[in-house]
């Protein structure tokens, strides 16, 4: 077979199809080197992780469209038509939607200049909880505690309230507890101060504290208030819960639990 003789009605040549599939396969490789090559030299500056990561994908999408477009022409297809036609199909999305496509692009580059949240971040975002994967060109990703992967569109993340766990290098822990009428305030709140004050992730200064939050139905509510660096919040916040349940139960402090009582009355034969 003439591997220069145009194939019938498509009037492209085998020679053709092969040349364009090596464009295809060579560019994807040399694509990746290059963003690759990209990120490793942004790495080395001060940007934060999530601007690289940003600028990363902002090129790899842009060296993925040149290597089509020199797939295409390899072809023997003209170039200028094709991005032409391209610039029509695009024009005519537009009127159907394509602005969406446009506002999470301009929301990801406010996501990666303003930096509400860097990666590995741990942040409640459009009614999602997770870590910080990524912030891409159109969306960014989280990354639940059980492992699973989230993609919301940057649209929704830049026009929703983001609470961000870990931006602060300290974090107060707050524990509830509740103590029953008629106990020793006083010795309630020395327990759980002294517990706070011997464990050695719980930082003198803010000093922790101990304050009365209520008066409940069947509880004074107390609440133990201890500050610990952010990656030892939850390691502090555990140790509290089951130190001051342990001290209370032997100290002899009741801590009581909702109870109903039920009266029967004997209806009159």
């Amino acid at each position: 077979m003439d591997i220069d003789k145009p194939l019938p009605y498509v009037g492209i040549t085998p020679m053709q199809i092969i040349t364009a599939m090596v464009v295809l396969v060579v560019g994807f490789i040399v694509a990746k080197i290059i963003v690759a090559s990209f990120k490793k030299g942004l790495q080395k500056t001060k940007l934060p992780g999530l601007v690289i990561e940003f600028f990363a994908r902002f090129l790899s999408a842009l060296l993925y469209v040149a290597v089509i477009l020199l797939a295409v022409k390899a072809l023997g297809v003209s170039v200028g038509s094709v991005v032409l036609g391209l610039s029509a199909v695009i024009g005519l999305i537009l009127g159907f939607g394509m602005q969406d496509t446009l506002t999470n692009l301009a929301a990801g580059v406010w996501l990666a200049a303003l930096r509400p949240f860097d990666k590995g971040d741990f942040v409640t975002v459009a009614g999602q909880t997770g870590k910080v994967e990524a912030v891409g060109v159109m969306s960014t990703e989280l990354l639940t505690p059980d492992n699973v992967l989230i993609t919301i569109p940057n649209k929704l993340v830049w026009g929703s309230v983001i609470t961000n766990y870990t931006k602060m290098p300290t974090r107060r822990v707050s524990i509830d507890v509740g103590v029953a009428y008629g106990t020793d305030l006083d010795k309630a709140i020395k327990v759980a101060m002294d517990i706070m004050k011997s464990h050695p992730k719980v930082l003198k200064d803010p000093e922790p504290a101990v304050v009365i939050t209520g008066l409940g139905d069947s509880a004074i509510n107390l609440q133990l208030r201890a500050w610990a660096k952010i990656e030892d919040y939850g390691t502090v916040k555990g140790d509290l819960t089951k130190a001051i349940y342990e001290a209370y139960m032997r100290e002899g402090i009741e801590i009581p639990f909702p109870q109903m009582g039920v009266h029967i009355k004997e209806m009159p034969r």
